[in-house]
């Protein structure tokens, strides 16, 4: 589906790539017209994004995947380039594209410096490697090829190593840099072998060879037809998803985020956690659970049991952090333990709720780590939660604001989190209620480190060094009010954005074979 002959999946993720080369062909003087044509290509292509989510059919007989193209790439391995949607991309992509525009204005300074004097084409780099990673995500969300999907869910490791590496604020951020590499290029590495195992794999199944398509995969390794060995699509499973649960991250195989996350500047960092790294999260609902059902639901316990301790372990570390990034980091890691958990449990309540917390949590994350970061930026670096106190004094905007955000990293009702958190749970309950008990303590755990982190920074006398913090200016309230607005409103009314998911989530559930179980009574529980 195209409108006035548009091919629009293509126009959205080839227009921050332009932008990018154009911004850096630039000349190096010209560092507030390389800001200015890369925030020009970012809203160009939210512009894309917004009349593609307005275009998408959500009606139930509509196509599961729409504004399909599809060329030719490499026919001698069955590959093409084939693009298309359901409502689980659209709402990921515009998240995306959404995102982008506000990062550039939060990060409007970051590639000025590096700490050791001007960059003479710092603002371009870094503009360009923002609109790379940009493209990178969103043909990665919206590509119906295996191997397509493969080449740019890796090739977004390289413009985000250089900007933590290179952009970085902290001492460490080399370090850091190289760290989040080793760890998402072995995932990779791994999914490589699995991607080639498909491969060979469908050139038995197929009677015209090999094949990358995902539609034609999905038909191929059925478990109504497939002849396939099942311990053979068990371990291409335990590849693709190896992959994804580094790059969501998943416990244990988180150890990379937080130094990244902290080592970055918050544009990057936002950029990291609340976009790059929900290819992760849509990879286990597209790859893992579609082209392999029978062996989701074989590690499907497995995965729970990890998924819930990642959401207690990043909500108890947290509590006990002394830097304010670096909390802020481990909540995203209890919050992917609640997406994942609902992506597992395989209820139209769980997956529903896992799709909505990808988007609200990069709302919330956005919010929370940019205004953080304004903070710090005010203290010459300072993240210690102890260099500050009674910030709401003579920054009311910024506490107030604060206080929004932290509140809806929490899940408080009426703020966006809060309902794609309890369709997580409600979605869980009836499978696996233990698993939700369980993990229903984080919103405890949540209430201590989020309300403590508030008291410590935000009330109280304010402390001599706080003296002169200046309260938000119109650039950075440019960048929080809209995350603020889209909270409160999501918060009360998440109609919209269910009703493009929920189509998407019904169409993987008939794909593996699964329907909502019967309600759990408190018999059952027993």
């Amino acid at each position: 589906m195209n409108t006035n002959g548009l091919p629009l999946l293509s126009l959205l993720w080839l227009v921050p790539l332009v932008g990018a080369g154009l911004v850096i062909v630039l000349p190096a003087g010209r560092a507030g017209l390389a800001k200015c044509v890369g925030l020009l290509a970012s809203f160009v292509t939210l512009a894309v994004a917004v009349v593609v989510t307005a275009e998408f059919d959500t009606t139930p007989v509509a196509a599961p995947y729409q504004f399909v193209e599809s060329h030719r790439w490499i026919p001698a391995f069955g590959a093409s380039y084939t693009l298309g949607v359901d409502g689980i991309a659209v709402i990921l992509a515009l998240l995306t594209a959404g995102l982008v525009p506000l990062l550039m204005l939060a990060g409007w300074n970051d590639g000025d410096t590096d700490g050791t004097g001007l960059r003479s084409r710092g603002p371009h780099a870094f503009t360009a490697l923002i609109l790379t990673v940009e493209a990178m995500v969103l043909i990665s969300l919206v590509s119906l090829d295996v191997l397509l999907f493969y080449v740019f869910f890796e090739a977004m490791l390289i413009p985000m190593y250089f900007m933590i590496g290179g952009f970085g604020n902290g001492a460490k951020r080399s370090q850091a840099a190289l760290k989040f590499l080793l760890y998402n290029l072995f995932g990779g590495l791994i999914m490589l072998a699995a991607v080639i195992g498909v491969y060979v794999v469908s050139s038995g199944e197929g009677t015209s060879g090999g094949t990358f398509d995902f539609r034609e995969l999905v038909s191929m390794f059925s478990p109504a037809t497939t002849t396939v060995d099942p311990g053979v699509l068990k371990l291409l499973f335990a590849g693709f998803m190896f992959a994804f649960a580094v790059k969501a991250p998943l416990w244990p195989l988180h150890r990379w985020l937080p130094d990244a996350a902290v080592e970055s500047t918050p544009a990057t960092a936002v950029l990291m956690m609340a976009v790059m790294d929900k290819v992760g999260t849509f990879g286990m609902l597209r790859y893992c659970l579609q082209l392999f059902p029978d062996a989701s639901t074989y590690f499907r316990p497995a995965i729970i049991v990890l998924a819930v301790i990642g959401v207690v372990y990043g909500a108890m570390v947290a509590i006990g952090q002394r830097d304010m990034m670096r909390l802020i980091a481990y909540t995203s890691i209890s919050h992917f333990g609640f997406i994942i958990l609902g992506i597992f449990v395989m209820t139209s309540q769980g997956q529903s709720g896992s799709t909505l917390y990808m988007l609200n949590h990069g709302l919330s994350t956005a919010a929370l780590f940019l205004i953080a970061g304004f903070l710090v930026a005010r203290r010459g670096g300072a993240r210690a939660i102890s260099d500050y106190g009674g910030v709401q004094k003579v920054a009311p905007v910024m506490a107030g604001t604060f206080m929004v955000a932290s509140m809806a990293t929490l899940s408080l009702p009426g703020l966006a989190p809060f309902i794609s958190e309890f369709l997580v749970l409600v979605g869980t309950f009836n499978r696996y209620w233990v698993a939700a008990a369980v993990g229903s303590t984080a919103l405890v755990l949540s209430s201590i480190y989020m309300l403590w982190l508030y008291q410590r920074v935000m009330t109280g006398p304010v402390t001599h060094e706080n003296e002169g913090i200046r309260d938000l200016v119109p650039r950075e309230l440019l960048v929080v009010a809209p995350l603020i607005a889209l909270l409160l409103f999501l918060g009360f009314y998440p109609k919209p954005a269910l009703d493009i998911i929920n189509p998407g989530v019904a169409h993987t559930l008939t794909t593996i074979g699964q329907t909502d179980p019967a309600p759990l009574t408190a018999e059952g529980a027993h």
